[in-house]
Formats: structure tokens, C-alpha cells, sequence
């Protein structure tokens, strides 16, 4: 048997193996910028300024600037328009959606002698934050000149002999046996030759002509991170503190890929259009820490050094999929053929290690009036990795994972201005391309103001942040690789209220 075990009464299969890809890691291992909205009116330039529920997610020593308790909450409003461009045909889709976007708070504890200027203050929080909504919809529409999704098939039919595609029940199927099992049953491809030990196959869409293509994704789901910290000061110049951080991950998403061929269909059946249907849930749960300090080189000027570790995940993969075909003979009728086993595959866990962080920060302080801030953050991509490592289904992606992916760099600048109870605030942030090549996720550029009211005991803040993007990753992993420019531009409101205990 093929699989660890397997449900049949309620229709599940649990397979040992899935294919993961570069962009799945990827998925994981970037995090948006979220928080209250005073730390992302100042586009998260919080790294020795401290003093902000959000700014520990930065530096976990900047709850210690904290001289009184506070609890606070954000709410906001994501919109994200995705335009595409796929072989010259434009398209756009978004998606609109309203988050609890961070909840926490920190608690001072201070020694009340006057006299002590040593080890003075603990403070004591903890902070949960939406780190990546992945609330998405993505449609690309055009005519491709060249290829058909019928080399995906073909790229994991060859290989395998005919009598695995048709001899082993699709529940215990591998994933490419499964892939091959699709392209077999919809008659997208054909075996060389017919009998059990073919392994060669042949497309079944007729080629010499253009093939139009539509390719729809919806995505809905969040990665979150629930941080417990702990921060002290010395003599007030002095902060150093340490966060355990649960990572919580829920996504979910369905593609349907549509292709039609106006090629001149020959004598035998040949296929006229297919739809080609994918449900994926992934979900799990993962583990990191961070370390922290900020010293004050003068009452004015504070500079920060924070270092977040490794994320170490444990993660689960269900799929589904489905194909639809029409097939048509030279001047006949059509002939339709649906291919799904109502079967969701729930597969082993696995490990994923996603790469740490290492956050340089320096801050001006002009008294009570406002702030300068700079952050800057580097990362190396090319360290994520699925584990284990000895694992032969983990080796082709870990290796274009060290080949693909390269070491980038996170700028960001924030600004504030106090008039008496009323902050005016502003951020830019830059964060450079994750892949060696670019393209398939490119260069980030953000911008950023808000305000921020103090009526005493109670704060409230609102902040506008947009943030553009290009990307081109390809439809499929194999065989058709072929894919859209993607623009994406979001945009967010942030609303926070604070109290102070």
C-alpha cells in the first residue's frame, strides 16, 4: 500500500506524499506589515522607539520604553485590486475584507525607589497580530500562441507505466500518479502505445494554433502570531527583552484553470476545451523567538539591534481536484467527460523552516514635539526549507529553494509630529525582491500617514497605508509554466483605540 491509512466512509485519503513548490514555502515565510495603526502610519519604523504594542513585533525590548500599562485593539479595512496581463489581454479582480487586525497589552512593573538607577523596570505583555491576510482573488484571461495545459499532464504522465494510472485505485495513487490519472481519464493525453508497461504518452489537443486561457484563483484565510514578552531597563538607558511567538496558519484556495483551442481538430476525438479544478486547505501551527535591546546614546538618540530566529512549522495539506473535458471528432458531435473522484487527500505533516531576521534601527527623539525613525531588516530567503531535509520528496524543491530564492534587504522610515494632544505621522517602506531572478515576486514599495488623538487615558489612531507590487509566478509548476504579470495594489485602513491603565 501506497498510503499510511485510509478513510473510506467519509471519503477522505490520507497520501503520504504532496508536491510542494517554491511558492508555498513562500507563502509562509513573508509576512505583511500589520499592527496598530500608529505603527503603520510610520510604516513600522518602530525598532528603537519602542513604546508601541506593535513595535515589540519589531524589537521585543521596546516594551520597556512603556511607563504605564496599556491595552488597546485594531480593526481594518484590506481592499486589494490584483490587474493582470497575460499575453497582452488585460484583466483585474480584488477582494475587500475587514480584519481583527491586532489585540494586546503591556504591563509595567517599577521599582518605586527613587534612589535604585539599576535594573528598575519589567515589563510583562503579550500581543496577537494578523501577520498576513491572504483574503485574495486573482483573474488572468488571454491567448497563449504557444502552449496548452496538455504539458502539464504530460510532464508527470511520462515515466509512469499505464497500468499504475489505471490499475491502482486514485486514493492510492502518488500525487503525480494522480496528476497522470486526470489527463488519462479526460482523455487530454494518450499512451504511446496500449498497454501496461507504456510510460510515453501523447497530448490529445490539437496543436498548431492559439489556445485561450482563463485562470482563476480565490484565496481566503490569515497567518497570525500570538507573542508573549517580557522586557526590562537598565537605568533607563538600557532596554532588553525577549519574545516566544505561536504562529497560527489558515488558507485556503481554489483555482479553476479554463483553456479552449480554435486548433482544427482532426479525424480522431481530440480534446476542444477542459476546465481543470484545485481546492487546497493548508493549516497548522509553528514556533519561533525573538531577542531584543535599544540603548539610548543620548536622551535624543536611540539605536536598536533585534534578531527574530528561524519559524518552524508544522503544516498540513487536504486537496481536491476535479477536470472537465469536450472533446469533438472533425464534423461531429461533442463528447463531455467529468473526472472527479469526490475524493479530498489529506496528507502526512511536514516541516517547514522559514528563514530569521535580523532588524538594525536608529531613532531621533525631538523631545515631546516627534521622532525620526529608520529600520532596516535583512533576510536570507534562500535558508527556507522543508524538513526533513533527508526526505527524498523534499529534495528537488529544497534545492530550488537555495537556487531560486537570495538574501534581501527591508527599509523602513517613519516620522511623527506632535501638536499638544493631536500626531501627525508618515512612513515609507521598501523591501527588495525574495527571488534571484526579480520578477516572480518583485520589489515592494510602500507609503504611508496617519493621526492620532490623545484625550489622556484613552488614545485613538487611524492610518492609510498602500502598497504596490509586481509578480509573474506561473500557473502551474511543471510542464506549463506559463504565466501572468500581476500588478497588486492594497490598500488599508487602520483603526486602533488605547487605553491606558
Amino acid at each position: 500500500m501506497k498510503k499510511i491509512f485510509f478513510l473510506i466512509i467519509t471519503g477522505l485519503t490520507v497520501s503520504a506524499s504532496y508536491s510542494q513548490e517554491v511558492s508555498d514555502a513562500m507563502r509562509y515565510a513573508q509576512d505583511n506589515l500589520t499592527g496598530t495603526a500608529r505603527f503603520r502610519a510610520m510604516s513600522g519604523a518602530f525598532g528603537a522607539v519602542g513604546g508601541d504594542l506593535s513595535a515589540i513585533s519589531v524589537n521585543p525590548a521596546g516594551s520597556a520604553i512603556f511607563n504605564n500599562n496599556q491595552v488597546g485593539v485594531t480593526l481594518s479595512n484590506q481592499n486589494i485590486k490584483n490587474n493582470s496581463d497575460y499575453f497582452g489581454t488585460q484583466t483585474s479582480d480584488k477582494k475587500n475584507s475587514f480584519i481583527l487586525n491586532q489585540a494586546g497589552g503591556i504591563f509595567v512593573f517599577k521599582d518605586r525607589n527613587p534612589n535604585n538607577r539599576g535594573w528598575n523596570k519589567i515589563a510583562i505583555g503579550a500581543s496577537y497580530e494578523n501577520t498576513n491576510n491572504f483574503d485574495n482573488n486573482v483573474f488572468s484571461a488571454g491567448t497563449n500562441p504557444t502552449n496548452s495545459i496538455s504539458n502539464y499532464f504530460l510532464a508527470y504522465a511520462n515515466g509512469i507505466p499505464l497500468g499504475d494510472i489505471t490499475g491502482i485505485d486514485y486514493r492510492d495513487q502518488f500525487y503525480n500518479e494522480q496528476q497522470a490519472y486526470f489527463g488519462y481519464y479526460g482523455f487530454v493525453i494518450n499512451p504511446v502505445a496500449n498497454n501496461d508497461n507504456n510510460t510515453q504518452y501523447t497530448s490529445n489537443v490539437p496543436a498548431g494554433g492559439n489556445y485561450y486561457h482563463e485562470n482563476e484563483i480565490y484565496a481566503r484565510g490569515y497567518n497570525s502570531k500570538l507573542s508573549f514578552n517580557i522586557a526590562t531597563s537598565y537605568n533607563d538607558r538600557i532596554y532588553l527583552g525577549a519574545n516566544l511567538n505561536v504562529h497560527v496558519t489558515d488558507y485556503r484556495r481554489s483555482t479553476s484553470f479554463y483553456e479552449d483551442n480554435s486548433n482544427p481538430l482532426v479525424s480522431t476525438e481530440t480534446i476542444s476545451n477542459l476546465r481543470f479544478n484545485n481546492d487546497l486547505y493548508t493549516y497548522g501551527n509553528g514556533f519561533s523567538f525573538q531577542l531584543g535591546a535599544i540603548a539610548k546614546v543620548t536622551e535624543e538618540f536611540r539605536v536598536g539591534l533585534a534578531y527574530e530566529s528561524n519559524t518552524w512549522y508544522e503544516l498540513y495539506d487536504e486537496l481536491s481536484q476535479s477536470i472537465s473535458t469536450t472533446r469533438q471528432a472533425s464534423g461531429g458531435p461533442e463528447l463531455y467527460k467529468t473526472v472527479n473522484p469526490n475524493i479530498v487527500n489529506v496528507y502526512d505533516s511536514y516541516t517547514l523552516q522559514t528563514p530569521g531576521k535580523v532588524t538594525f534601527s536608529a531613532a531621533y527623539v525631538f523631545g515631546k514635539s516627534g521622532l525620526i525613525s529608520v529600520d532596516y531588516a535583512i533576510k536570507d530567503y534562500s535558508n527556507t526549507k522543508y524538513k526533513p531535509t533527508s526526505d527524498a520528496g523534499f529534495r528537488g524543491v529544497n534545492s530550488d529553494l537555495s537556487n531560486q530564492l537570495t538574501n534581501n534587504g527591508e527599509l523602513r522610515v517613519g516620522a511623527e509630529y506632535k501638536i499638544k494632544q493631536l500626531s501627525l505621522r508618515g512612513g515609507y517602506r521598501f523591501e527588495g525582491s525574495p527571488y534571484k531572478n526579480g520578477t516572480t515576486i518583485g520589489d515592494l514599495n510602500s507609503y504611508s500617514a496617519g493621526l492620532g488623538y490623545n484625550f489622556g487615558a484613552t488614545k485613538l489612531d487611524l492610518a492609510y497605508s498602500y502598497l504596490e507590487r509586481k509578480s509573474n509566478q506561473g500557473f502551474f509548476s511543471q510542464g506549463f509554466t506559463d504565466g501572468a504579470n500581476i500588478t497588486s495594489k492594497l490598500n488599508n485602513v487602520s483603526l486602533t483605540l488605547l487605553f491606558e491603565l
